[in-house]
């Protein structure tokens, strides 16, 4: 079993800002490029499950499967459960692991599943190879990540410019890759898997309601989240600042004609027989 590499810090922590992300999110609008591939039948290792909402998902599509839901921090794992428990869901358990070093046997699942985990780990290629392992020969592993340096909106906003730069630094610095998206076929590569499918797909906020959401939470986890208070530790900006990056979300989000795009990258690999 290879050792496990603690390299990388989970920039956002899991502040109730970050968790109004979590929870919104779907198989639908996060994992739509796996759908098509998933059999009532499959066993799904889901990494990094934060909540749940998505791991619920899968075990709604895979009744007479099982999902296994894995991530880092323990604490969410407690949210990921009841989150199961609410939908009625028996399919599903949860547990601490380090994708780095699975606490699988080879061979276990039909499919791995990650949402925006390799762009926080040490060794996203190591990761990778963990997740193919533990892959049962003609299975999948499905990783999708977002791209900041992609992500664009209208109007200009030199706030919103600096927002993006600095959290580019900060995540840099906790030895994540926040522009994880356009590398993962490059790192699925690397890890070994032969049969890649690359693709992208995108999240859009531009109503006013959606506005108002995506702006307050990324206001409120400028200037109260881990991401925060690792900005401020480590150097990177100043109370002030941060106030400053809040303040033009908030101004961005009552733009009427706000508009924002997330890019994110996407691979399907299929484990050689």
């Amino acid at each position: 079993m290879p050792k496990a590499r603690e390299t990388a810090v989970y920039t956002h922590g899991h502040h109730e800002s970050v968790l109004r992300s979590h929870t919104w999110r779907t198989a639908a609008n996060s994992a739509a490029y796996l759908l098509g591939s998933l059999k009532p039948h499959m066993k799904i290792l889901d990494v990094g499950c934060g909540p749940g909402t998505i791991t619920a998902d899968l075990a709604a599509l895979v009744p007479d499967g099982h999902v296994t839901g894995v991530d880092h921090a323990p604490d969410i794992l407690d949210r990921a459960r009841a989150t199961a428990a609410e939908r009625g869901l028996t399919n599903t358990d949860f547990a601490v692991a380090d994708v780095h070093a699975l606490d699988y046997a080879d061979d276990t699942f039909c499919v791995v599943h990650a949402h925006q985990v390799l762009q926080h780990v040490g060794d996203p290629v190591q990761a990778l190879r963990e997740m193919r392992r533990v892959t049962r020969p003609g299975g999948f592993v499905a990783v999708r990540d977002s791209d900041y340096a992609a992500m664009t909106w209208y109007p200009a906003s030199p706030g919103l410019d600096d927002w993006q730069e600095l959290y580019q630094r900060v995540a840099r610095a906790n030895g994540g890759e926040p522009d994880a998206g356009r590398r993962l076929k490059s790192w699925a590569l690397a890890a070994g898997f032969t049969d890649v499918t690359a693709t992208s797909g995108t999240w859009t906020f531009s109503t006013p309601e959606e506005r108002a959401w995506w702006s307050g939470l990324w206001a409120d986890r400028t200037v109260a989240s881990a991401y925060a208070e690792r900005a401020v530790r480590g150097g990177h900006a100043t109370e002030e600042r941060l106030r400053a990056v809040a303040e033009a979300w908030r101004a961005w989000g009552e733009r009427e004609d706000g508009w924002f795009g997330v890019l994110h990258g996407e691979v399907l690999c299929r484990k050689d027989v």
